[in-house]
């Protein structure tokens, strides 16, 4: 008998509670006569509680593709390598077949969320309004209508001639982002102009303002005269859409570009909050929005591990919360991801909730993360965390870590829109043969080029249309893409070593008393210096545990705070399998952040390099003055 036939048929036929005890036992093997009814009893309850278990019993994600061959070569090259996921060398250029523009996939999070919310903000201190998919939609409609009676129309023959290479399904014969148009007018009303500058800037979103006599202009370049404009209309331009950006250039128009993950969340109706502007306030914004998904960048990531690990003092809560997540850790192995395990309600509970309580999946990107830092949060949190990687050049996103494979020092296989290959850096002894090389990508996702700039493009475009990224990668044997260096920003010291700063700076941030770093080496020097702006939020007391006490500008200027935070890092680096020529000598500790605000990181955060040697010329010159290695 089946063991659910047995389950189904312990139902008593209502006689005595005798012949109820003999129909149990017919169900049952031949016990000894010794048996009691307390040991039937008994049995039954171990029964009961193995049933509940299986039923219950928490199950692996089950992965889309075999997890040992997530990538195919191309054609049989080895270098060359798409998508598992694909059944061919075709690539996916839709996902819907009827979402094909932005104006498309609001309108499909339009039908999904109906009166729903789309966009929230809100003033310090005060709680979230926010703004329905309806009344956008709405208001986007009237000021569409308006614009479109003024001449603001795009030319779509001059945008499949220059821009689409004569793809028809790229026409846009209207101005199909108006949809957005007028998405963010509440916040400006709501705000004033230099909060609203602040939004744009942290959502790297498009727009315009016109003014009463009808002349468009860059809210930001408004911002920079000091006029408070009189605004009319603000106007989000479909970054997909080069007519759009043709034509506001034509007006005199700085245009950025509609974050990819804003219209992501779109499509699916999903509601987007935009933090209030003060770093130090994130996470009270975050438990207010009480995110199902969040995009984050690694530094934030090796915040929140520094953080948790900060905060268990005792060596007893220690060796408790490092054994709770080797247990999770075991269950990462095996597929499972959860959190409401028994290490989930005793120990991990109250770092989710800092999180807001709701978190489903979480998105790393932008720089490499610690594989330690990603396989700790994997288990602490008890969400999905995935890694991606790519660039704006080609649509954000190109490879991405497989569900079910929740190994780390990867960033996943090429998604099913493009191809990944790698190519020879001889100077860097790269080779493609080995699997290793620049990475290069392919598919419907990579841009056609920058508008009204062949010098560049051609730098980034090669004939064939792959776009050279200046990253650096290494095929796994399981078919996902490890990235190991950095081309782009190379340089070389007096002995001949090759350098990649960037690749350095990445594993400096995980020193838990450093939050960013800028390393300065060239060809007239033998070695490398550095520019550290320690995490103010753990610097004070990670000074006070080595005996120096101050405030966190007097720190930065105390050299037995400097020797410390260099031991530090060369420990870090040491253990990270940096050599000796890629280790800084000296530093200079700096207390304020590098931002996009002060012109030393771009709109995507990158370091913007010649602007920090500029910036930090007179210290670099004296710490070379003093070395001596």
């Amino acid at each position: 008998m089946q063991f659910q036939d047995w389950l189904r048929s312990l139902r008593f036929s209502g006689g005595d509670s005798k012949s109820e005890v003999d129909n149990l036992k017919t169900l049952l093997p031949s016990l000894p006569s010794s048996f009691s009814l307390s040991s039937i009893i008994g049995l039954g309850a171990l029964a009961s509680l193995t049933t509940y278990w299986l039923v219950t019993r928490p199950r692996p994600i089950q992965p889309p593709c075999d997890l040992q061959a997530q990538s195919i070569p191309v054609q049989g090259d080895q270098s060359c390598r798409r998508s598992a996921l694909l059944k061919d060398d075709n690539l996916l250029e839709f996902y819907y077949e009827d979402t094909k523009t932005v104006y498309d996939m609001f309108q499909r999070g339009l039908q999904i969320a109906g009166n729903g919310p789309c966009l929230g903000f809100r003033k310090p201190g005060e709680p979230y309004q926010w703004i329905s998919y309806t009344e956008v939609a709405e208001r986007a409609q009237v000021l569409g209508s308006g614009l479109l009676a003024k001449g603001c129309k795009p030319n779509p023959q001059q945008y499949v001639g220059i821009f689409a290479q004569n793809r028809p399904e790229w026409v846009i014969t209207e101005l199909a982002c108006y949809t957005f148009s007028m998405a963010l007018v509440p916040l400006y009303d709501t705000l004033g102009l230099e909060a609203m500058v602040h939004i744009l800037k942290l959502a790297e979103i498009s727009m315009v303002v016109c003014d009463k006599e009808d002349k468009a202009e860059s809210l930001l370049k408004i911002k920079e005269k000091g006029v408070t404009p009189a605004l009319s209309c603000l106007v989000l331009f479909n970054p997909f859409s080069a007519a759009l950006l043709e034509r506001g250039r034509k007006c005199g128009v700085e245009i950025l570009q509609l974050s990819q993950i804003m219209v992501s969340m779109f499509c699916h109706g999903a509601r987007v909050g935009f933090y209030q502007g003060d770093i130090s306030l994130l996470m009270d914004d975050i438990k207010t929005l009480k995110p199902t998904f969040f995009p984050v960048v690694p530094r934030l990531l090796n915040r929140i591990y520094d953080k948790i690990l900060g905060s268990v003092t005792s060596p007893l809560r220690r060796a408790i919360l490092h054994y709770a997540v080797r247990r999770k850790q075991a269950e990462l192995g095996s597929g499972v991801v959860r959190n409401n395990s028994l290490w989930d309600r005793l120990i991990f509970n109250k770092i989710q909730a800092s999180l807001g309580g709701n978190l489903r999946f979480i998105l790393t990107a932008s720089a490499p993360i610690s594989p330690t830092v990603l396989s700790f949060l994997r288990a602490t949190l008890g969400c999905l965390i995935f890694e991606g990687y790519g660039q704006t050049e080609c649509t954000a996103g190109c490879t991405f870590s497989m569900p079910g494979d929740w190994s780390a020092g990867h960033v996943g296989a090429p998604l099913p829109c493009a191809m990944v290959k790698l190519t020879d850096i001889p100077d860097m002894n790269y080779y493609a043969k080995n699997g290793e090389g620049e990475i290069c990508i392919r598919g419907h996702s990579v841009f056609r080029g920058y508008l009204k700039d062949e010098e560049r493009t051609g730098e980034a475009l090669d004939a064939d249309g792959w776009l050279h990224t200046g990253d650096v990668g290494q095929w796994l044997p399981n078919g996902t893409l490890r990235i190991v260096d950095r081309k782009k920003h190379i340089f070389k010291l007096s002995q001949g070593e090759y350098i990649a700063p960037e690749k350095i700076e990445n594993v400096y941030t995980r020193c838990v008393a450093v939050l960013q770093v800028f390393v300065h080496g060239d060809s007239l020097q033998s070695h490398l210096i550095g520019v550290v702006v320690p995490d103010p939020e753990v610097f004070v007391d990670w000074a006070k545990e080595r005996g120096i006490v101050g405030s966190y500008e007097e720190l930065c200027q105390n050299p037995d705070v400097k020797k410390a935070v260099l031991e530090d890092m060369t420990a870090v680096g040491k253990e990270a399998g940096l050599k000796s020529f890629e280790q800084v000598k000296d530093l200079y500790l700096h207390p304020e952040m590098f931002s996009v605000s002060n012109g030393l990181l771009t709109p995507t955060l990158k370091s913007k390099r010649v602007d920090l040697r500029r910036v930090f010329s007179e210290q670099i010159a004296q710490m070379y003055s003093k070395s001596s290695v």
